[in-house]
């Protein structure tokens, strides 16, 4: 996994996310601190604003970002949106009133919605190889469970000296080490795409996004994902800082085993994605966060919430999670032209995000409602369902290579010429204007 770091170019982006990542995670713990700080014990649904807040900026400016992103050089755009970022986290510590949080974050996720896609989409181009690119996929995915354990274990060590509102230097920090990393390298000139509107150009990605049978199977496991990721996300400072009354080192370490457990399946997933198709892998992994969730529910209503539990269980769905996710940019990078990923990154962005936009509310408003107990029930019933939609989705056949007629091309046509100059003829399957419809 770690030969791909010998690429200089992918080696430098790798660690703009990985100094990037630690600074949002800092921000991450520190949020928590600062949502029980103003608002006590409503601090769920105060974090589950907030992230609210995150989804509708990542689903509202992802789509028009991706759609213009190969308009202007990357590196300048992608220097440009860490500075916003590191700009508005240096603002942070010095917030008094709730609405001011919303208002910062709101502008802190937009950059990272114009950021994100434009990143992702960058490096199948750098990596064009299915094998390197799997493995860089499986090495971002170990950056962000790392970065679900180090940023923790690393606030839990601030805090002891310093208060939380310190952690919001270290995002600064991380923002702009990742600025200087970019800057450092010469990246691939976007792909430029065939002239359109604004409204054809902001809309392809999603297009494309939902004719594609395995990436309409990735929208609803993600919709599984997010309700496993919005319990531990929002509520797991309720939990240990309301219901364990432990101190807020505690809220850390808790963190760290959720990435502790997308660390082991980081590590293990390069080699059984060479075996095993992202399909079963990918669904093998919703499956396990969602008994996560159930287990946990039983054994509060049976026995109570202990903190070795709660670690255990957040280390078991920690796994789950991220075998959900680290394929993902498989299918995407599969599923579409070079000139159209930006575009269906970005879809994948908006849409993945739109899942959260359901999921932190909701998980903001069941547990002070009905307790700990019926909010992970409730997301696990969500999630179960995400997975149902999945399976009957994306079906289990689902070759790369799909033989398919045209009648609606001239016999003439460049691409029948291309293939072979039949109307009937195989190629890889992707939605494009030439195929408006999924083959078969």
């Amino acid at each position: 996994m770690l030969s791909i770091l010998a690429d200089r170019i992918y080696r430098h982006l790798f660690l703009a996310q990985v100094v990037a990542l630690l600074g949002t995670g800092l921000a991450t713990v520190a949020l928590g601190l600062l949502a029980y700080d103003l608002a006590g014990g409503d601090a769920g649904l105060v974090l589950g604003m907030i992230f609210t807040i995150k989804m509708v900026a990542y689903v509202g400016i992802a789509p028009i970002a991706g759609a213009f992103a190969d308009r202007y050089p990357r590196r300048a755009l992608l220097v440009t949106l860490d500075l916003v970022r590191a700009g508005v986290a240096l603002v942070l510590p010095f917030v008094t009133e709730v609405w001011q949080v919303y208002v910062l974050i709101f502008l802190l996720q937009s950059a990272s919605a114009a950021f994100t896609p434009t990143f992702q989409a960058t490096i199948p181009d750098v990596l064009p190889e299915e094998d390197r690119y799997t493995r860089a996929l499986s090495l971002s995915r170990l950056a962000y469970d790392l970065e679900n354990i180090v940023s923790p274990v690393l606030a839990g060590l601030l805090l002891a000296v310093l208060s939380y509102n310190a952690l919001f230097l270290g995002t600064v920090v991380g923002f702009l080490a990742s600025a200087v990393l970019v800057v450092s390298v010469l990246l691939p000139s976007p792909t430029p795409s065939e002239p359109r509107g604004i409204y054809d150009r902001s809309t392809r990605g999603i297009r494309i996004y939902l004719a594609t049978p395995r990436l309409r199977g990735l929208l609803a496991l993600n919709l599984a994902a997010a309700a496993g990721g919005a319990m531990v996300l929002v509520n797991t400072v309720v939990l240990v800082r309301g219901e364990l009354g432990l101190p807020e080192s505690s809220l850390a370490w808790t963190m760290s085993a959720f990435g502790g457990g997308s660390v082991l399946a980081a590590l293990a997933l390069p080699k059984l994605l060479d075996r095993v198709p992202d399909r079963p892998v990918m669904l093998a992994g919703a499956t396990t966060l969602t008994s996560a969730l159930l287990l946990l529910a039983v054994f509060i209503l049976k026995f109570g919430l202990s903190s070795p539990l709660l670690l255990a269980a957040w280390l078991v769905a920690g796994a789950g999670y991220s075998a959900v996710l680290t394929p993902s940019g498989r299918l995407l990078k599969r599923s579409a032209h070079p000139e159209d990923r930006p575009a269906i990154f970005a879809a994948q962005f908006a849409l993945s995000h739109a899942c959260w936009l359901i999921t932190y509310p909701l998980a903001g408003v069941l547990m002070p409602m009905a307790g700990a107990s019926f909010a992970l029930l409730g997301l696990a019933l969500l999630s179960a369902l995400g997975i149902a939609a999945a399976v009957r989705l994306w079906p289990a056949h689902d070759p790369e290579v799909i033989s398919h007629r045209h009648d609606d091309l001239p016999a003439d046509h460049p691409h029948l010429v291309e293939h072979g100059g039949g109307r009937v003829h195989a190629h890889a399957a992707v939605i494009d204007a030439l195929h408006r419809k999924w083959p078969g």
